[in-house]
């Protein structure tokens, strides 16, 4: 499958020419703003550059530790108390703590880097259409950074330029980080194209992603009615001859089916041909793919950091398929002891036996592992750079979004058949059919449980519990977790403490 390489040319901030010569000595092998921001190319490896902040470990690690192992459907048992104890159990003793922390920073590179793109590239003599189209990618991108960081943080500081280091920026809330990302994304959805022509462009920000990624934020913001247009253009204008709901729903999370038509934003990773199984480690900076599946895999495989709690399978067994099968979306989304309906000795876990490699006394035995990141289909272990790509945002999660707008706002009746679509493609009966005249309530009850089964291990059932208000200590009786869950704090991250310590316009979240 075609990849979008992505050369990482600018670092966070691009050099400047010192003042004392005697001191300090330019290096005549880095660029710097005299010389680049000239002309087309620059203005295309800049926006490269944003794209590789991807590449960083904030994206290709820690991230679904946020959005997936803090929610209810998944857990840490990990040695290491950062993930076990910080992330999974709210116990965050340090503020500047690594794997969040590290998160926070590279989200505000790729901000930087967004900014340089937004205030050079305007000035650069190049193809009018080709301009906009990568001042689009950049307003994109930067949007998705700041819905990150206002989804985690919340109340964080907005820069639109490239800062200087003595900018003390002042802090945003909430809402304010949302109304700058739906500015960004309508602007960058107005400037993108709906398709790319060249197989090279691959994996670039399309009109459908920034529509898809505005009516989440919208979502997130409660503006169910404003989403109503974005979702309209993915599902009823022009994106419904774009996108589609491909038939074997794991081909969604197969690196032999990437990119497919129900791709709206899919993070590309790949592995680079420079480098060895070896190095792993020593070479982090040109590492192009991802080191999720090797936390996220079960042992030997990969380590013992991150796994399902066992409610979210049973999800999946509360309804038979019209031909009286279990949901094949099941054994798609997990690896456990019931993967194959027939039993341990059938379920398999990197072509062996689940039986034979984890017997009756193993402690592992009853664990469930989330599969979509993983590469099980294709090889026996996993390691740290995987190209296996991150469908990011998936048609049938727009699709779902639809519905849940639509009931939002009263129209549940429109909404059935946007939820119909994805029944259908698992093999299950029509809500229409099971579940007519659903109040706007029950509906919405309804909602929750197709995007637990449609997208459990995807990383976006953080947002939902917070969407929906239902973030709290209620939900101890799925995961043991949030029994330590304090409402007014827990629904944020605290801010790292070194950025609350040098700028003074930043405050710490609230009760941390």
């Amino acid at each position: 499958m075609k990849k979008l390489f992505i050369y990482s040319l600018l670092a966070a901030g691009l050099a400047v020419s010192s003042c004392e010569t005697d001191l300090d000595i330019d290096n005549p092998n880095r660029p710097t703003t005299a010389v680049f921001w000239q002309n087309a190319q620059h203005a295309q490896q800049g926006v490269n550059a944003v794209y590789s902040t991807f590449h960083r470990p904030g994206f290709s690690r820690l991230l679904p530790f946020l959005t997936i192992i803090r929610s209810d459907l998944g857990a840490s048992y990990s040695p290491n108390p950062a993930l076990a104890n910080a992330i999974d159990k709210f116990i965050q003793p340090n503020y500047n703590l690594w794997e969040t922390a590290t998160l926070w920073h590279e989200l505000y590179v790729g901000i930087n880097r967004a900014n340089q793109v937004l205030d050079n590239v305007p000035s650069i003599q190049m193809d009018e259409t080709k301009k906009q189209q990568l001042l689009g990618e950049a307003k994109f991108l930067r949007g998705l950074f700041y819905y990150q960081l206002a989804s985690l943080w919340g109340n964080v500081p907005i820069l639109l330029k490239t800062p200087s280091p003595e900018d003390v920026p002042e802090q945003a809330t909430q809402e304010q980080v949302w109304a700058q990302v739906q500015k960004d994304l309508t602007e960058a959805a107005a400037a993108l194209p709906a398709t790319y022509a060249n197989p090279a462009d691959m994996g670039r920000a399309t009109k459908g992603a920034a529509n898809a990624l505005l009516a989440k934020v919208y979502m997130q913001d409660g503006k169910y009615d404003e989403a109503l247009t974005p979702l309209q253009w993915l599902v009823e204008g022009e994106g419904r001859n774009i996108y589609s709901l491909v038939p074997n729903y794991r081909d969604n999370f197969l690196s032999t089916t990437e990119n497919n038509r129900e791709s709206v934003f899919e993070i590309q990773f790949a592995i680079n041909p420079v480098e060895t199984t070896d190095n792993d480690i020593a070479t982090p900076d040109q590492n192009y793919g991802t080191s999720i599946a090797k936390f996220f895999s079960p042992p030997p495989a990969g380590f013992e950091d991150a796994e399902a709690l066992r409610w979210g399978t049973r999800e999946f067994l509360k309804e038979r398929t019209v031909n009286n099968q279990r949901d094949p979306r099941l054994e798609a989304t997990y690896l456990y002891d019931s993967t194959d309906v027939r039993g341990p000795l059938f379920s398999r876990v990197y072509g062996q036996a689940w039986a034979i490699r984890y017997n009756i006394n193993h402690p592992f035995r009853s664990r469930v592992w989330f599969r979509k990141f993983l590469n099980d289909a294709t090889q026996n272990t996993e390691g740290f750079r995987s190209p296996n790509n991150w469908r990011y945002i998936r048609y049938a999660d727009v699709l779902l979004m639809y519905a849940e707008a639509l009931n939002a706002v009263g129209r549940t009746t429109d909404a059935y058949q946007y939820v119909d679509r994805v029944r259908q493609r698992a093999g299950l009966a029509r809500l229409t059919d099971v579940k007519p005249n659903l109040s706007q309530t029950a509906f919405l009850e309804q909602i929750k449980h197709e995007r637990i089964t449609e997208l459990a291990g995807e990383g976006h059932r953080w947002n939902d519990l917070a969407r929906w208000g239902d973030l709290g200590p209620q939900l101890a009786n799925r995961d043991p977790a949030f029994a330590r869950f304090e409402v007014g704090k827990h629904e944020l991250l605290p801010i790292p403490q070194r950025d609350v310590d040098i700028n003074p316009n930043i405050e710490q979240n609230p009760n941390w």
